[in-house]
């Protein structure tokens, strides 16, 4: 099985148990604060179970309706994942409102904080296994799990110090603040996942991704490699997309021009930790390019070198074709 499908596999399995535990909890306890953990825990369960299907989508080969792969449903997993969330945490808010108005006498308490702290401690350790398994397979949708679930034992750790809080003072309207506080920071954390996810489906641009890039071409730099421009990226699941427009010398012939296209393709493919594909669109040079082109005995040279225009991210991603001094 693929690393990404076992460890999502893994996490449903352990969000199932860990909410039955849960609503065991709140049996028990009859506590608002413990339903709002074990309310959250259905989202866990519902949105492990839509990230396994959309890795199971990701992963399939390209297709002659998806030329790009399958990848972009990792966004759309961490967009519903967020709203989930997000949902389950203003339910929780009204709950918790109405309980505080009316409330409803609880007992047993500090086995629910066992109980309850137990969970935690399981869900901050398939949430770091889940994040790290995302980081190296290139998983937006392990990663959003894993934040989660991290989410879900912050959660936790707080439930279980109100929890001993009101078994110490007594007071019990606590639980119902308690209750609200967290629901206010589930909406939050739902808000900030949801967020990511939409820049991922609109093709919002990963300037640290981008940098990088660019970084590696200036640093390896060739010197017919005259400018490069409008230089951009997509990601699609784990794989990634580059396109840029590349100026070199006019009267290369094609296959000099592809050979150093193909060092481009080969340069980002061996710096990276992801398979890359790139787009790369040739431009012949003109004489405004001469006073920074670094060709040697170049024969149709106009100007002498007086420079090279370092590339970064302000203008390797600009739509100009040429820079002047």
């Amino acid at each position: 099985m693929q690393p990404k499908k076992k460890a999502i596999l893994v996490s449903l399995c352990i969000s199932v148990i860990l909410m039955l535990a849960k609503f065991g909890a709140y049996f028990i306890t009859h506590s608002n604060a413990i339903l709002t953990d074990a309310a959250e825990s259905i989202v866990n369960v519902l949105a492990t179970s839509f990230a396994f299907y959309s890795i199971y989508l990701a992963t399939l080969p390209k297709d002659e309706n998806h030329p790009y792969g399958h990848g972009k449903v990792e966004f759309f997993s961490a967009f519903v994942e967020g709203v989930l969330i997000a949902i389950a945490g203003l339910i929780i808010i009204f709950k918790s409102g109405y309980d505080l108005v009316v409330p409803r006498e609880i007992h047993q308490l500090v086995d629910g904080a066992i109980i309850i702290g137990i969970t935690g401690l399981i869900n901050m350790l398939v949430g770091y296994y889940l994040i790290n398994t995302g980081k190296k397979h290139h998983s937006l949708t392990l990663e959003a799990d894993g934040k989660h679930l991290l989410t879900d034992a912050v959660t936790s750790a707080g439930l279980v110090v109100g929890i001993m809080l009101i078994q110490l003072t007594r007071i019990y309207w606590l639980d119902s603040v308690i209750s609200i506080l967290l629901g206010f920071y589930i909406v939050y954390s739902g808000y900030k996942l949801t967020r990511k996810s939409v820049g991922g489906l609109m093709d919002e641009s990963n300037v640290e991704l981008v940098k990088t890039i660019v970084d590696i071409l200036q640093q390896n730099r060739h010197e017919s490699w005259i400018d490069v421009h409008n230089l951009r990226a997509q990601q699609y699941g784990s794989d990634l997309h580059i396109d840029c427009h590349l100026t070199l010398p006019y009267y290369y012939d094609l296959n000099k021009v592809h050979t150093e296209i193909s060092s481009i393709d080969h340069l980002i493919n061996g710096n990276g930790e992801r398979n890359t594909e790139l787009f790369i669109h040739a431009d012949p040079c003109l004489p405004e390019c001469c006073n920074y082109c670094k060709v040697k005995d170049c024969p149709v040279r106009q100007e002498a070198f007086a420079g090279e225009i370092g590339w970064n991210i302000e203008n390797a991603t600009k739509n100009k074709k040429h820079f002047s001094r």
